[in-house]
């Protein structure tokens, strides 16, 4: 085990060279300007992380930052290969990115990400895309200025998407955009291989960073101020299994607690089959851990469970459920669903919508299924029509918006501390927040308050949303 670990922990001296290749690619552009740097990321919450390590890199190099793509001299999109709708739309993106590339010859596009390490959308990058100089997957983001580097200096196209081992690579800098929320990966990969998901192929085999690493990182958040910060894993539960000295999530997050400051701790994903009574015993006790659950169910039938290989039953899932109802009466519990699973039939689907029902959800992330080529589930006789699917997707929609709004309704009237975290884009309520719960709160107000904890009193909802006025002091 300790020789198996020490192979995917990147070397610090390693990242020392990147460090210095940063410096080098400072120099070598040293006197051209300005130098933006434009970054665009999909997908899921580790992506996010992912850019903001990136940005990190970036911003060691000498790069400022600007959301307008022909500004930028380096453009990088970070992309997600969970749904074909999701790569649809990156192509597009990079097909547009040509017209920056022809106003300026010396700008420098690089896409990485999940959807770099699938070798179709790879060859379909190096075939139909010239304009695109990089492209390298998960496994290889520690080198990103080393592979930037070698573009700059060779003048010719890079690609890193080899079927590399997964790791660790601790010490890169980080540039956070918010000074409220922060994103924390814990571990890298997924060991589960759902029978619809790419992931585990193109992010590699489970891997847990150090606790003593965490702790440190989230202790440097907790001294500067940051209020939300989430917890990321494909399967957080699954933590600590491959660490010398075993230490599992549950017991993770009881350290994480004993940190001084005025901060919530998140997480996500908890995979079903690995959650339980200890976790959520957990949950209740430590008093910076929000009293939010996102247990992805995908489906309420035991058959297409077995199907889809996700190592549950309905009725085990219920029995999770009442247990963190247990263990925490006032949990806010969100899932994720997917609808029309190759060979579910009607009857099955509507298993998932009475599901929702039972559960009674306070949101839900939902699916119709997109076939991802080189998972076993794209391989399997889909007879349904998308028409057919989409007229259960809208039955499940109409059952969790009814649930939803009902849920909302019961907030009005209610005092609830909330973070106020942003800024919503509406002259009406200007500002956002969220409930311990995560419930979005719309208010009134100015931008001064982002950052502070403020009790408001909920006046209004919707289905996907809380109005509040603060309450007077």
């Amino acid at each position: 085990m300790t020789d198996e670990r020490a192979a995917r922990r990147i070397d610090p001296a390693d990242i020392a060279a990147q460090l210095r290749f940063c410096g080098e690619i400072k120099e070598l552009l040293e006197g051209r300007g300005p130098l933006l740097a434009n970054i665009q990321t999909y997908g899921c919450q580790q992506n996010v992380a992912d850019s903001q390590r990136l940005m990190g890199m970036l911003r060691e190099m000498g790069f400022g930052f600007t959301g307008d793509p022909c500004e930028a001299a380096i453009i990088v999109i970070n992309t997600c290969a969970i749904r074909e709708n999701a790569e649809k739309k990156v192509f597009g993106v990079v097909g547009q990115l040509v017209h920056v590339k022809e106003r300026n010859p010396d700008a420098v596009i690089c896409l990485c990400g999940c959807m770099a390490q699938q070798e179709t959308a790879a060859e379909k990058l190096r075939a139909s895309y010239r304009h695109v100089d990089l492209v390298f997957g998960p496994q290889a983001l520690w080198k990103f200025p080393e592979l930037l580097h070698q573009v700059c200096t060779k003048r010719k196209r890079v690609f890193s998407i080899e079927n590399e081992r997964g790791s660790i690579a601790e010490g890169l800098p980080v540039v956070r955009e918010s000074g409220v929320k922060a994103w924390v990966s814990i571990m890298y990969g997924c060991n589960n291989f759902c029978s619809y998901c790419i992931v585990p192929y193109v992010r590699g085999r489970e891997r847990s960073r150090k606790p003593e690493d965490i702790l440190a990182e989230i202790r440097r958040l907790a001294e500067e101020g940051f209020r939300d910060i989430t917890l990321l894993g494909q399967n957080v539960n699954s933590y600590g299994k491959d660490l010398d000295e075993p230490m599992d999530f549950a017991d993770l997050l009881s350290e994480i607690d004993k940190i001084p400051g005025d901060y919530r701790i998140r997480f996500m994903t908890s995979h079903p089959k690995d959650a339980g009574a200890k976790l959520f015993e957990t949950m209740a006790r430590c008093g910076h851990v929000a009293k939010q659950l996102h247990l992805p169910v995908q489906s309420g039938s035991s058959r297409v469970l077995k199907a889809m290989n996700r190592g549950y039953t309905r009725e085990q899932y219920l029995e999770k459920v009442r247990q963190a109802r247990e263990a925490m009466p006032d949990i806010v519990l969100t899932s994720d669903i997917i609808i029309g699973f190759p060979g579910e039939t009607e009857a099955e689907a509507m298993e998932t919508v009475s599901l929702v029902e039972e559960v009674g959800y306070d949101a839900l992330f939902t699916f119709i299924y997109s076939p991802r080529p080189g998972t076993p589930a794209a391989k399997l006789p889909d007879p349904v029509s998308r028409a057919e699917k989409q007229v259960w997707f809208d039955k499940l929609l109409e059952a969790q918006n009814r649930i939803s709004s009902q849920l909302h309704r019961g907030y009005v009237g209610r005092t609830v501390r909330v973070l106020v975290d942003g800024e919503s884009g509406d002259s009406q309520w200007p500002l956002s927040s969220r409930t311990e719960g995560n419930r979005l709160v719309h208010l009134k107000g100015g931008r001064d308050l982002i950052g502070q904890y403020m009790d408001v009193r909920i006046i209004d909802s919707n289905t996907w949303a809380l109005f509040g006025e603060i309450s007077p002091e």
